[in-house]
């Protein structure tokens, strides 16, 4: 069975049903045989109108001017970078992710035939801490559990997956940063831009990972809050775990001089209300973060020069 739940506003007809199928088919689930039947199991679809007064909170019911909206939701959002890889994310959640990429391509090319949907793995990395900047010595542990038929043997997927070693990212901490950064608890899936559980996430990545790529530090940490109906932040704050060139006050002062946290300017300038291209379908699987697509707008760096 597939359950869909929630509060939408929208005069689209979307049919929910096509979508949970066309969705389960594609990743795999083709028989009760791999845990899932796309074509004959069960969809329950229970959406509702959003609550007249977040709409009328957050949208003014399209009466207030763009700055004016309010954000969607109460929270707390986190965003992070590192230096130790070319994505200016943690090592450990990079190999992870490709790591799951690569379980679901073999699967797909039928180069392990016997691997089915379901799976995760998991990347332990010995770190040297170094004045705050993490640098990786070596690869400890690899895990890697995935679904498989019930005819082959423990000795040929242990010599495939070393040789080639995907899959479905739909956990929280694995759709940021691996468990290296803060999570305020709000999941990013089926949310629009007032939803600053994903929108405020995703300009707190853009501005970490810019402080990283700028050099003015080699890890950054930046938390933004909301409350729901109120366009700006409640607070931002910079955390460079003492690897910041200059004073995190400093680095704060510059981030809130080059990036917007209202909600609606979020969406403008990350062009969040764009669709196309699958674009927020490929966020439902290896991670929101750290991927090298023009889809991923929020990993776009904006240089930052303080001043003299």
């Amino acid at each position: 069975m597939v359950m869909v739940f929630g509060e939408i506003t929208t005069k689209a007809n979307v049919n929910y049903e096509k979508i949970v199928r066309d969705n389960c088919r594609g990743i795999g689930f083709v028989s009760a045989d791999v845990g899932l039947d796309a074509d004959n199991c069960k969809v329950l679809v229970n959406i509702e109108q959003q609550s007249p007064d977040i709409a009328q909170g957050v949208h003014g019911h399209m009466t207030k001017k763009l700055e004016e909206i309010g954000a969607g939701d109460q929270g707390h959002m986190f965003g992070y970078a590192t230096d130790e890889t070319p994505e200016l994310m943690p090592l450990t959640h990079v190999l992870a992710t490709k790591l799951g990429a690569k379980l679901t391509e073999v699967r797909k090319n039928k180069t392990c035939p016997w691997v089915r949907p379901d799976g995760k793995t998991q990347v332990t990395v010995e770190y040297k801490n170094d004045n705050g900047a993490m640098i990786p010595i070596r690869v400890h542990t690899v895990l890697i559990a995935t679904q498989h038929d019930e005819t082959v043997t423990n000795d040929k997927i242990a010599s495939d997956l070393k040789e080639h070693a995907g899959l479905t990212g739909r956990k929280i901490i694995i759709d940021t940063y691996g468990g290296w950064a803060a999570h305020g608890g709000g999941a990013f899936s089926g949310k629009d831009p007032t939803k600053v559980d994903s929108s405020g996430a995703y300009i707190v990545r853009q501005a970490a990972k810019s402080v990283v790529a700028s050099g003015l530090a080699r890890r950054c940490l930046v938390q933004v809050s909301y409350a729901i109906g109120v366009p700006e932040p409640l607070s931002v704050f910079v955390d460079t775990y003492k690897t910041g060139k200059i004073p995190d006050k400093d680095i704060l002062a510059l981030i809130k001089e080059n990036f917007d946290f209202s909600p609606r300017m979020i969406a403008i300038n990350l062009d969040l209300m764009r669709g196309g291209n699958f674009r927020y379908q490929k966020t439902a699987a290896y991670g929101h973060f750290g991927r090298d697509d023009p889809d991923f707008t929020w990993e776009t760096v904006k240089m930052l020069k303080p001043k003299a």
